[in-house]
């Protein structure tokens, strides 16, 4: 039982250790340097293993991240609880459910050169192309940060719900630059469908 590691929750609940930890974890040592200082913080073990399944930086292991994990998080985070963090994100905006139900694409689902088209509030529209390995180029953006030719990893864009673009590489830098770029944070993705 627990919380399934894409949900919308746990992708924020990573941001903001990241933020409390100094930097988002790409590495094996990183990981262990993060299960270190929780270990530090809360007098508390969990093994870089774990944080890594979560960080999705290892594919081995399950799709659900136990309460007791979570809880654990959380109080890194300085909460009394997983629900405790919940009810915060709701109360900055952040999340207006945990539950969905929407519709979504999965990118192991698309083909190397398939088109979606997203859009999300105010009025950000952008087409996208699948390179392969979960990595995506921007074509095409209207009243975006995300410019054509800047390129991200996702592993699945949701309806409704806020899309993480990872490993942002912008066009001008055409280098990685470690930020991830988040689309539709209060109120998800508008638009969604994948281009003939």
């Amino acid at each position: 039982m627990g919380v399934e590691s894409n949900s919308p929750n746990i992708a924020l609940l990573r941001l903001k250790i990241e933020s409390t930890f100094g930097k988002a974890p790409k590495v094996h040592n990183d990981f262990v340097l993060l299960a270190e200082n929780i270990e530090s913080k809360l007098r508390e073990h969990i093994s870089e293993t774990t944080l890594e399944r979560i960080w999705r930086y290892s594919n081995r292991g399950y799709g659900n991240v136990s309460f007791h994990i979570l809880d654990l998080l959380s109080r890194y985070l300085e909460f009394e609880s997983w629900k405790q963090f919940c009810i915060s994100l709701k109360n900055e905006g952040l999340q207006d459910s945990d539950m969905f139900d929407g519709e979504s694409i999965f990118s192991r689902n698309l083909g190397k050169g398939d088109r979606l088209e997203i859009g999300w509030l105010p009025n950000r529209k952008c087409v996208v192309e699948y390179l392969g390995d979960n990595d995506f180029v921007a074509i095409s953006c209207e009243n975006s940060t995300l410019q054509p030719g800047d390129r991200f990893s996702c592993l699945e864009f949701i309806l409704n719900q806020p899309c993480i673009m990872e490993n942002l590489r912008t066009a001008a830098q055409n280098s990685d630059t470690g930020k991830r770029y988040v689309a539709g944070v209060r109120h998800g993705l508008t638009t969604l469908k994948k281009l003939q």
